[in-house]
């Protein structure tokens, strides 16, 4: 198969130093989740979403979508608001603002009004504004601990991306660090010290650090880097583990790239899925949840997966219905909410909700092409 060729043999469970240069139908029957609870009040005619709802960027539309994953079919789909084009990462916040990612630059949506309440254009030059997969703009995203700062990977067609800062209190872009090429992902570290951004085609994490916007890169590229912005064998997205802040990166089902972003280290774990691996999420007690979007290969490699991985390595794996390409995890840890959307062909209109002990999956129809997932810890009014 052609990334084991790629990568000749490697001894799992080694360490290596990495770089540092300064970057379905399956499952159909009901899955238990959260109850639908409404409840009167507000303006006439309107209603309070269930406590447990979720909102997906739309990312083949110029939407965010809102969903009650307790209802079925069509039900499940509460609305949507327009944010701007081709909408890729979403970032929740204490006080109900999602930020959202997109080719235009970062929206905030009030998630109790459904309300877009500013457009923040981006400051780095991305070229013409277009959607699909290699579109410039906004990728991931994410907030700080405290809120104060929003953090975006923009995609610069053709060259290397950008981290920008944002300041959510002010609702403009403060400052701009250079990183990696397609910053699929960008996480932070618990402290708020570090900045990670998560750079596809240049097979690296950047490391940003926060006091002074100094950058370290990282490689991580467990098969090596043979065949370029052609090859499957990238990083894509990254967790940070709560037990010790590590940055944990699948890679195809097989290799689970640990690394300490203090030393810059890189050792690689085993994984079982051996499947085409893209997002992923982490639960407070550091069980991982990674999406297999699929074969890279159909005839030697699984198909599309959900794989829930425990703290201490072991795996159990869910098969899934078509590709998929971001998940989002209860706080109970018990349901996963898996996007359709996919950011290659092959894409679908809804979410896949996961019962992690059952392994039982109830598809919804909703959005289109939806890509980034958030639960709302707050009810939304409708």
């Amino acid at each position: 198969m052609k990334r084991r060729a790629l990568a000749g043999s490697l001894a799992l469970l080694a360490a290596v130093t990495a770089t540092a240069t300064g970057c379905t139908t399956a499952g159909d029957g009901e899955a238990p989740a959260a109850p639908s609870a409404s409840s009167p009040g507000g303006a006439p005619g309107a209603r309070t979403a269930p406590a447990r709802t979720l909102v997906v960027t739309d990312f083949g539309a110029d939407t965010v979508t809102f969903v009650d994953p307790g209802r079925r079919g069509a039900a499940a789909d509460l609305g949507s608001v327009e944010v701007g084009t081709a909408p890729y990462g979403i970032a929740v916040g204490e006080d109900g603002t999602a930020w959202v990612a997109t080719a235009e630059g970062v929206a905030a949506v009030d998630t109790r009004t459904r309300e877009r309440t500013a457009l923040i254009p981006h400051r780095t030059a991305t070229g013409p504004v277009t959607t699909g997969e290699y579109r410039g703009g906004g990728m991931g995203i994410a907030l700080s601990p405290d809120g104060r700062s929003l953090y975006v990977g923009v995609n610069v067609p053709g060259g290397d991306g950008t981290l920008e800062v944002v300041d959510t209190a002010r609702r403009e872009v403060t400052r701009t660090v250079p990183v990696g090429r397609r910053p699929f992902d960008v996480d932070v570290s618990r402290d708020g010290r570090q900045v990670y951004v998560t750079g596809h085609d240049s097979f690296d994490v950047t490391v940003v650090d926060t006091g002074d916007w100094s950058t370290r890169r990282v490689e991580v590229a467990p098969y090596g880097t043979e065949g370029g912005l052609g090859s499957w064998l990238k990083p894509h997205y990254a967790a940070v583990r709560p037990s010790d802040g590590a940055l944990l990166l699948p890679f195809e089902g097989e290799r689970l790239a640990v690394l300490d972003p203090r030393g810059g280290r890189v050792r690689i774990e085993a994984m079982t899925a051996d499947t085409h691996q893209h997002g992923v999420a982490v639960g407070a007690d550091g069980t991982l949840y990674v999406v297999g979007t699929g074969p890279i290969d159909p005839a030697e490699d699984e198909g599309p997966s959900l794989t829930v991985r425990a703290p201490g390595g072991d795996e159990h794996v869910i098969a899934l219905d078509g590709p998929h390409e971001s998940v989002a995890v209860s706080s109970d840890g018990r349901t996963a909410y898996v996007s359709g959307g996919f950011t290659r062909d092959g894409h679908w209109n809804g979410l896949s909700v996961v019962d992690v002990e059952s392994g039982t999956v109830t598809r919804l129809p909703v959005g289109v092409r939806p890509l980034g997932v958030a639960v709302l810890g707050a009810p939304v009014a409708g």
